[in-house]
């Protein structure tokens, strides 16, 4: 008689995943149901403009484990009007989402208005704090500038989106409060950088996220991204740092958890 192979799922957050997009419309009551199955407890649905926050709300409200924030994204500078800031705020108040994202700086981007991103961005970590939430921030090419903006503001902590700076940085963020997304990148051999930092970095600083439907794991390259493929970026942590997955995921989802209040 053939015995029973117990498969053991292991529940993992899911802490960057833009499941509100229009990439997901044709299939995201399967996508949701592929993630629920292969582990994916819960998701932060980051906002990226004022356009877009009422169907993200109404997503998230009809379904328990998808958890909404409310922000104003730095790349798409040319959608936020000043008015945007007050809406923020009504929304919170009116709708509590459980954190204000996706904010930041974006320096990568030349053609970008730096002082305009900083100005949205400490008004919404002002917002942020007054509002007792965490935040999440996007950066690129902007850390130290980052970081200063984070210690003047005094925001509650957050999370690091897709983190790829320095192990100081790092350091320095987790200080403030904040953990530092790992995602798809991870899974690709060739980030020698990033494997080598998130080895480095404590696991009680790492959280896992997928933001689908970019950046996607190395099996599904040039795909979808999507949040069903989040075990693979556990994989690969669990694999660099040379320790059991399920201890990582356990860990990982409690850092997601206590910084979020989810």
């Amino acid at each position: 008689m053939r015995r029973a192979v117990r498969i053991t799922v292991m529940e993992l957050i899911d802490t960057h995943c833009h499941l509100d997009v229009a990439a997901f419309d044709a299939d995201r009551s399967r996508v949701l149901h592929r993630a629920r199955r292969a582990g994916v407890a819960s998701q932060l649905v980051p906002g990226i403009d004022s356009a877009g926050w009422d169907s993200l709300l109404r997503l998230c409200a009809g379904e328990p484990d998808l958890f909404p924030a409310l922000g104003l994204h730095p790349v798409y500078l040319d959608r936020h009007e000043d008015a945007d800031l007050a809406e923020l705020e009504r929304r919170i108040a009116q709708a509590s989402p459980v954190a204000v994202g996706e904010i930041g700086l974006d320096f990568y981007v030349a053609e970008l208005d730096k002082h305009r991103q900083q100005q949205l961005f400490e008004a919404q970590l002002v917002i942020a704090r007054d509002a007792g939430l965490p935040v999440v921030v996007h950066v690129r090419k902007a850390h130290d500038q980052t970081l200063a903006v984070l210690r003047k503001t005094g925001v509650k902590g957050g999370i690091i989106h897709a983190f790829n700076g320095s192990l100081q940085q790092g350091l320095q963020y987790f200080d403030l409060g904040f953990r530092l997304g790992f995602g798809g990148m991870l899974t690709f051999e060739r980030s020698a950088r990033l494997r080598r930092l998130a080895k480095a970095l404590p696991i009680d600083a790492i959280v896992l996220e997928t933001d689908a439907p970019d950046l996607t794991v190395a099996s599904h390259r040039g795909e979808r991204n999507s949040p069903e493929y989040l075990p693979e970026v556990l994989t690969a942590l669990a694999g660099v740092r040379d320790e059991p997955p399920a201890d990582v995921a356990r860990h990982t989802t409690q850092n997601a958890r206590v910084v979020l209040g989810i």
